[in-house]
C-alpha cells in the first residue's frame, strides 16, 4: 500500500514539473524570437514586456540602443519669440492712383499692367476740352500782352519827346501790368494741365492749339492696375482711377495676432517674414503699424509690417509667416524634435538612460521650438542621457506590451 503511494506521490510531481515547463515556453518564446529577428522597435517591445523593473522602460542591447541616438542633452540658445500667419499686400503708401487733372477722353495708352515704369514716363493721353479753354486763354492773354507792352514803349518815347501826358504814361503803364498778370495766369493754368514752357511758347508763336493732354507717371514703380480703354471718359476723383503705380521695393505683410501678444508688439521692432514660395529664404522687415481694434470673433488685431523686398520676389496675396523677437534670449536644455513625443493626453515624454541600456520614460515640460529642436523646460538636466531620435518607435514599443 505504501508503495503505491509513493508511486502516485512520484507521478503527481512529475506532472507538475512537466506543466511548469510547458508553461515558461509558452511566455519566453515569442519575446525571444522578437529579440533574435527584427528591428530594433520589435526588440524593444519584447524587452518592455519582460521588463520587471518598470512599467515605463525598455532594455536594450548596446546594439540596438545604438539606433536610437543616445547622447547628452546640451543646452541651447532659446530667442523668446511669437508666431503668426498673414497675407503680402501692396504697400499703400507707396501706390498711387494716376487720374487726368481734368475730364476728358483718352486717346492713347502707353503702358501695361505689370510693366515697370520710371517716373514722370507717360501712361496715357487725354483729349481735354478744358485744356483747350485754357489754351485759348493763353494765347489770348499773349496777345495782350505784346499790345500792351508795345503801348507802353510807344508812350514812353512820346512821354520824352513831351508829347504825352504823366496820366496817359501812367495808364500804359498799368494796362502792360495787367497784361502781364493776366497771361502769368493763364500760362499756370496751361501748366496744371501738365504743358512745359516751351510748348506753351510754341502754342502761342504758333497760334495753334494742342488738345492732347499727356499724363505722366509721378513715381518710378509698376503698373498694378488699369481701367484705362481708348475712348474711355475720365474725369478726376472719379473711381476705378486709369491706372495705378506702385512702389515695390516694399510690401506689406498684414500678420493676424493673438490679442494676449498685445503687450510684446512695439513699433519698430525686427520681425522675420517667409512664404511658401521661397520656404529657403528670410525676408527682413520692421513693424510699421499696430491694430488699434481687436476683432471680437477671433479675438486677433492685425500687425503691419514693411518688408523690404529689392528684388521684387513678393507677391500680394502671398501667404506668410510672421516672426517675431519680443524678449532676450535664454539658455535652457534642448532634445531634438525626434526625441520628444507627444503621449495621447498630452503630455510631452522623453527617454532617458543612466548606462546606454535601459532607458526610461520621463515626463517634461517643453517651451520653444527652434531649429529642430525643443526647448526643455522642467524634468531634464543638461549632461544627462537622452534618445535623441525615434523617440515615438520606443513609446509604441512600450503602449503595445502593456495592453
Amino acid at each position: 500500500m505504501s508503495r503505491k503511494i509513493v508511486v502516485i506521490g512520484v507521478a503527481i510531481v512529475v506532472a507538475a514539473i512537466g506543466a511548469l515547463v510547458l508553461q515558461r515556453t509558452r511566455t519566453v518564446t515569442p519575446s525571444t524570437r522578437a529579440a533574435e529577428s527584427g528591428s530594433a522597435s520589435d526588440r524593444a517591445r519584447a524587452r518592455a514586456s519582460a521588463d520587471p523593473l518598470s512599467a515605463d522602460s525598455v532594455t536594450l542591447s548596446s546594439s540596438e540602443i545604438e539606433q536610437f541616438k543616445v547622447e547628452p542633452a546640451l543646452e541651447r540658445a532659446f530667442v523668446v519669440q511669437r508666431d503668426a500667419v498673414g497675407t503680402i499686400d501692396f504697400n499703400e503708401e507707396m501706390s498711387v492712383t494716376v487720374y487726368p487733372p481734368v475730364q476728358g477722353k483718352i486717346l492713347t495708352l502707353f503702358a501695361r499692367a505689370g510693366d515697370d515704369v520710371e517716373q514722370g514716363a507717360p501712361l496715357y493721353t487725354v483729349d481735354s476740352p478744358d485744356l483747350v479753354q485754357a489754351a485759348q486763354n493763353l494765347i489770348a492773354a499773349a496777345g495782350v500782352f505784346n499790345l500792351t507792352s508795345r503801348v507802353l514803349d510807344r508812350s514812353r518815347q512820346l512821354y520824352a519827346a513831351q508829347s504825352l501826358a504823366q496820366k496817359d504814361l501812367d495808364q500804359a503803364v498799368s494796362d502792360q501790368q495787367a497784361a502781364e498778370g493776366a497771361l502769368k495766369a493763364a500760362r499756370d493754368a496751361v501748366r496744371i494741365f501738365g504743358k512745359t514752357d516751351a510748348e506753351m511758347d510754341r502754342m502761342i508763336a504758333d497760334r495753334k492749339i494742342d488738345s492732347v493732354l499727356v499724363v505722366h507717371s509721378p513715381i518710378t514703380g509698376r503698373v498694378t492696375a488699369r481701367s484705362a480703354a481708348p475712348g474711355l471718359l475720365v474725369q478726376p476723383g472719379t473711381a476705378p482711377a486709369p491706372y495705378t503705380v506702385s512702389d515695390l521695393s516694399t510690401v506689406w505683410m498684414l500678420a493676424n495676432v493673438a490679442e494676449t501678444d498685445f503687450p510684446l508688439m512695439r513699433l519698430g521692432a525686427d520681425v522675420d517674414v517667409s512664404v511658401k514660395a521661397y520656404p529657403a529664404r528670410t525676408f527682413r522687415g520692421a513693424i510699421v503699424n499696430i491694430g488699434a481694434s481687436v476683432d471680437p470673433n477671433t479675438h486677433r488685431f492685425v500687425v503691419r509690417t514693411e518688408v523690404r523686398d529689392p528684388r521684387h520676389e513678393l507677391r500680394p496675396g502671398m501667404f506668410a509667416t510672421f516672426v517675431i523677437r519680443t524678449g532676450t534670449t535664454v539658455r535652457s536644455p534642448a532634445v531634438p524634435v525626434n526625441g520628444v513625443v507627444r503621449e495621447g493626453d498630452g503630455t510631452m515624454t522623453i527617454w532617458v538612460t543612466a548606462d546606454h541600456r535601459r532607458l526610461v520614460k520621463r515626463t517634461v515640460a517643453v517651451g520653444l521650438e527652434q531649429d529642430g529642436f525643443d526647448q526643455i523646460l522642467h524634468g531634464l538636466q543638461s549632461g544627462e542621457l537622452v534618445a535623441t531620435d525615434r523617440a515615438l518607435f520606443l513609446s509604441n514599443a512600450l503602449t503595445e506590451a502593456s495592453r
